[in-house]
Formats: C-alpha cells, structure tokens, sequence
C-alpha cells in the first residue's frame, strides 16, 4: 500500500502484466458471444457528453482476415489471433445526444430538463470544428479500445493494438462511413509461447510534474 492505495489488486495486477502480443495460436476461436462480450466492455469507457461515438468491426472469419490482412501491412496477428477489432470512432456530432441520453431519462438518472444543457455546449464546442470532430473520434475509439484491452487480459487472452494500416483501404474495403475514422486495428485471441512481459517504462520522475 502506497499513502492508503492498494497496489496488489486483481485490477492493477491485469493491468501491470498486460503486454502487446506477437504470437497467437492461429487454432483458437472465440465465440460471437465472447466477442460480443468485449465489446460490451469497451462500450462502458467514457464518451464526452455520451455521445458514444463509436463503431466495432470485428474481423473474424478467414475470408474477412484474408481482406484486411494486405491492408494491414501482412501483420501476423490479423490471420493468426481469433478477431481483430477495427475500433472506429464517429465525428462529435451534438445532434445525436438527445438520443443517446433518452435512456438516462427514462431511467431517471438524468431530468429531460437537463438534455439541453448538454446538447447546447456540446453544439458550441463541435459544429463546424472539424479537427474537434476528428479529435474526439479518435479519442472516443481509444478509450473503447483500452477497456476491451484489459477485459481481454482479465480473461487470460492476449491483445495486440496497431496503427500500422491503409486507412482508406479499411474505408473502402469495409464500408466505413464518411463520419467514421478507423482509430485503430485491435486484435485479440489465446497467446501462444514466445510473448514478451510488460516491457520496463520509464520512471515516474521523468513523466510526472507534481504542481
């Protein structure tokens, strides 16, 4: 324990001993229902104003591999591990968030008196800000991203995040809206020997101001 934080907790350990998998076992599958699962994970990461602008392609079979995989630089994981995610994040768009806090209201967490007062900032701080838009589509796909990453470490599976793909080559090949931007390529399945641990970071004086 450090200054009254539990540092030995199922959580912390998971995400302390995560790593970036490079090799999988090519023979193991996970179910819909497991995928599904993980994606219901990642949708619980936060969203600015709950707009949950996101968007979860989950490449699974061989012959959706074998389109992504050219596409992704040939990288081993998209044919070895059991799916890789196309996490996809949509352009802020204030228009959306009355529906998307209506079941808030209905459930009583939120007053219908108080929608506006998100839809109205929210307009101010997106429309005809295009780099906001971007900015928040990536940053909503991240945070969905690292959730399902450490769901998948708790579940004894690794996961491998890349950027290195034809991003208008997933567009096309995988019909990408003009208002979606593919944030990442996440792939997930059973690790096979060989995978390094946590690789050492550098130490929090070099990354820490305490003001």
């Amino acid at each position: 324990m450090i200054n009254g934080i539990t540092t030995s907790n199922p959580v912390i350990e998971c995400i302390l001993s995560r790593t970036a998998a490079k090799y999988y076992d090519p023979d193991a599958t996970l179910s819909d229902e497991q995928i599904y699962e993980l994606v219901r994970i990642g949708t619980t990461a936060p969203t600015s104003f709950h707009m949950q602008n996101w968007r979860f392609i989950a490449v699974r079979t061989r012959e959706a591999k074998a389109r992504l995989s050219p596409i992704a630089w040939g990288q081993p994981p998209i044919t070895e591990a059991a799916v890789t995610f196309i996490i996809c994040g949509q352009l802020a768009d204030s228009s959306v968030i009355p529906e998307r806090l209506a079941p808030l209201v209905k459930a009583g967490v939120m007053p219908a008196t108080m929608v506006p007062e998100w839809e109205n900032p929210a307009r101010g701080l997106y429309m005809d800000q295009p780099q906001r838009q971007r900015d928040e589509a990536m940053r909503t796909g991240t945070f969905g991203a690292a959730a399902m990453i450490y769901a998948a470490r708790s579940l004894g599976l690794g996961s491998t995040p890349m950027i290195g793909f034809d991003a208008d080559g997933v567009h096309r090949e995988f019909g990408l809206t003009k208002n979606e931007v593919p944030v990442m390529l996440l792939s997930v399945g059973v690790e096979r020997a060989g995978n390094w641990a946590q690789k050492p970071r550098r130490p929090v004086t070099e990354v820490l101001n305490l003001i």
